[in-house]
């Protein structure tokens, strides 16, 4: 599992750990039941505190793609589809936003934004 960190995201490094684990997950590169890092290795070969790391688990518990087992570690939850598509229903929001801030503030209309996501969405 590869995780990258990055000091000029402005988001705090537990919530770029979270959103790439999640990444992972919806994606299905990670599969139910497959283990986790533990956090003190994920600490470890990222260099950074294992609270932090602990902090990112835990988030990830509450929204439900992991569950921790007491001393066998964490690992994928298994999910269903609705609760896949709804996650990915919600980045596509994410990028709809910034696409309809992006295009407002250059003056495009909603028709044409319309027009075009219809083309890219017929175009794939």
């Amino acid at each position: 599992m590869k995780i990258i960190i990055s000091n000029s995201d402005q988001r705090p490094i537990y919530e770029q750990i979270t959103s790439q684990i999640k990444s992972l997950i919806i994606s299905g590169e990670v599969k139910p039941g497959d283990a986790l890092p533990s956090m003190r290795f994920l600490a470890k070969e990222l260099r950074i505190s294992v609270i932090t790391t602990k902090r990112a688990y835990e988030e990830l518990e509450r929204g439900g793609f992991i569950e921790t087992v007491a001393g066998k570690g964490s690992f994928v939850a298994g999910m269903n589809a609705d609760f896949i598509r709804e996650e990915h229903l919600r980045i596509a929001e994410d990028h709809l936003q910034q696409a309809v801030e992006a295009a407002k503030s250059a003056g495009i209309s909603k028709a044409e934004l319309i027009d075009t996501l219809g083309m890219l969405y017929d175009d794939n």
